[in-house]
């Protein structure tokens, strides 16, 4: 199939790698370009780069409605999305003869919206999936077309994605065939099991040692590799990269132990959490131990104050 795929993120690429190898990507659609380095450059989003380095075209509509007659000239079979971050209106779903899909982390009706896999690990699921459902004007809401359950195990939200965009290439790689030879069989999705997932906003990243260790221990896996959760020590960030469950007790963000022998351990409203790797401000990315070396930080002292 001759297919347009829209799509931005490191999610996207890897769904999209699979596709090429497959069928003929004519034309790929990302949001523009928004993100800075520190000489203030922009920095080309995953999707763009992908395109540029396969000599793939690349539209980057800043409202992708803008580009209903762009998107009608380059002649698509079918439009595939994932993770693209706009809503397709409907006069741009009726272009393709063959319609528009689009590849999700969720195992729909549940997690529909723009933060599925964090919001997987944040609620303790043991396992999640991905979908390949039929793009209709809702959020989320068309008719499911293929799906596959995916464990989470302990993963982050970075290694999760990695997994889920693995399955959701293979899964979208069937779904054209059976497109293709009209063996596919839509699934309406039950609106009594649907649930919905907030977009991760700036500062739900910080850390509220007074809940417990099981519910910090996941937020810190669903930030992992962003925005990445953090904490504070004597009024400065700390970033938590990642941590594990331990024991121990004592009042909420107090160190309970802070030795080679046991790392940096910190107590919560219920349990205990050794920090792993942590990152201060203006620092690197240091394990626990090196953390103990190269600060003054001591039993009884408080995270989060």
């Amino acid at each position: 199939m001759r297919v347009a795929f829209f799509g931005t993120s490191d999610f996207s690429v890897a769904v999209l790698a699979k596709l090429v190898r497959f069928h003929e990507v004519i034309a790929i659609v990302s949001q523009p370009n928004r993100l800075k380095d520190r000489k203030n450059r922009l920095i080309p989003t995953p999707a763009s780069l992908f395109a540029e380095k396969n000599n793939i075209p690349v539209f980057q509509f800043e409202r992708v409605k803008s580009g209903v007659n762009e998107l009608k000239a380059i002649g698509a079979d079918i439009f595939v999305t994932a993770a693209y971050g706009q809503i397709l209106s409907k006069e741009i779903l009726d272009i393709p003869p063959y319609g528009v899909i689009n590849v999700h982390a969720s195992l729909l009706p549940s997690y529909r919206g723009s933060s599925p896999i964090q919001s997987a690990i944040l609620n303790g699921d043991d396992v999640t999936g991905v979908s390949i459902m039929k793009t209709n004007e809702g959020m989320d809401t068309g008719d499911v077309l293929l799906s596959q359950e995916v464990a989470i195990g302990e993963m982050t939200a970075g290694e999760l994605s990695e997994k889920l965009a693995e399955k959701g290439g293979d899964l979208l790689i069937e779904t054209l065939k059976r497109i293709g030879d009209g063996t596919i069989e839509p699934v309406k999705q039950d609106e009594k099991r649907a649930s919905h997932c907030k977009k991760i906003l700036s500062g739900d990243e910080k850390l509220d040692l007074s809940l417990n260790a099981r519910d910090i221990y996941n937020k810190i896996r669903a930030f992992n590799p962003t925005p990445i959760a953090y904490t504070t020590l004597n009024g400065e960030r700390l970033k938590v990269l990642s941590a594990t469950l331990s024991e121990g007790d004592g009042d909420a963000g107090e160190v309970i132990f802070c030795d080679k022998a046991h790392g940096l351990i910190v107590a919560c409203g219920k349990g205990a959490l050794r920090l792993n790797a942590v990152q201060p401000a203006s620092k690197k990315v240091m394990s626990d131990l090196e953390f103990i070396n190269g600060k003054k930080i001591k039993v009884g002292d408080h995270l989060g104050k």
